[in-house]
């Protein structure tokens, strides 16, 4: 089964753009519940920046039928990115250093500050699992994080961290997947049964950008299509949602299925997840891709 959605639901310019939700839906509940009306799966962004507050996962569960699926970014400091302090939980937050409480980002290494972030963390997404509503957990490492023994290491300590969480890694540094080295990576995620996140992205020559490389390494195949807006991509002090504004074309769309496709032949299920969240674009790519695989389908059976 290939199902497809969106990496946020509540992104400003999508929400500010007018393309996707009618002007009567102005609240947090309707967005989400509209959204449930067109997708039955999404990436929650928002769980990166800052520990969710368990009163609104449980009202994510209200709000979403049965068969619907959160797949969850996981908070930024798990993954080795800088965080703004102000975003702990108070009692986290004090057991920081002084000096780190009022910068504005730090770099959390201490193993035991981790450890109860992360206890924190799967705490607060208790009613989507007890929902049966918790898809991955998404490890988007930086792209700083390359190729290292100790990395694999790394990589396991997050799954320990999540402890029966499904823990989906997405690579940012080409030297994962270079020709010599890719199939022991992925031996590595098989091994050890991480979910492999197949990822697009602009490409650019000498560069560190990873390729689109599919493969399925546990019962779930993930995609992240995050567009391929080479101008903005690696800018400096551009707004986030500007990386990410590109529409995939029908033609891009196509060249796709077929990958999903065979990935989904190897897994219990498949995800196509659209991460150009700029404006309506990711709503757009992942209908359109839906209706593509639909007419394909219908094709194929007619021949």
């Amino acid at each position: 089964m290939i199902r497809a959605g969106t990496c946020s639901w509540t992104d400003k310019t999508l929400i500010n753009s007018g393309e996707f939700y009618p002007k009567e839906t102005s609240t947090a509940e309707s967005r989400l519940r509209y959204y449930a009306d067109h997708f039955d799966t999404v990436e929650v962004d928002s769980t990166y920046y800052a520990i969710p507050n368990i009163r609104n996962v449980y009202l994510w569960v209200e709000r979403t039928p049965d068969n619907f699926t959160f797949h969850i970014k996981v908070y930024g400091a798990l993954t080795g990115h800088g965080i703004d302090p102000k975003t702990l939980p108070k009692d986290i937050l004090n057991l920081l250093p002084v000096k780190d409480k009022s910068a504005k980002y730090i770099y959390i290494k201490e193993s035991s500050i981790l450890k109860t972030i992360a206890e924190r963390f799967i705490e607060t997404l208790y009613p989507l699992a007890k929902a049966g509503k918790l898809g991955v957990i998404v490890f988007q490492f930086p792209p700083w994080f390359q190729y290292r023994t100790q990395n694999l290491d790394s990589i396991l300590t997050c799954k320990t961290l999540m402890k029966n969480l499904h823990v989906a890694v997405e690579f940012r540094h080409s030297s994962w997947l270079t020709p010599g080295r890719v199939d022991s990576v992925l031996h590595f995620l098989r091994e050890n049964q991480f979910t492999y996140i197949t990822a697009d992205e602009p490409q650019y020559s000498n560069h560190a950008t990873i390729p689109f490389l599919p493969d399925v390494t546990s019962d779930i195949a993930y995609f992240r299509f995050h567009g391929r807006n080479k101008q903005n991509w690696l800018k400096e002090g551009v707004e986030t949602s500007e990386r990410y504004d590109y529409l995939y074309s029908d033609g891009e769309l196509r060249e796709f299925i077929k990958p999903i496709h065979d990935a989904s032949k190897r897994a219990k299920s498949a995800f196509a997840m659209f991460n150009n969240c700029h404006g309506g674009s990711a709503v757009k790519n992942a209908l359109r891709l839906r209706e593509l695989i639909k007419e394909q389908s219908n094709h194929g059976e007619e021949t």
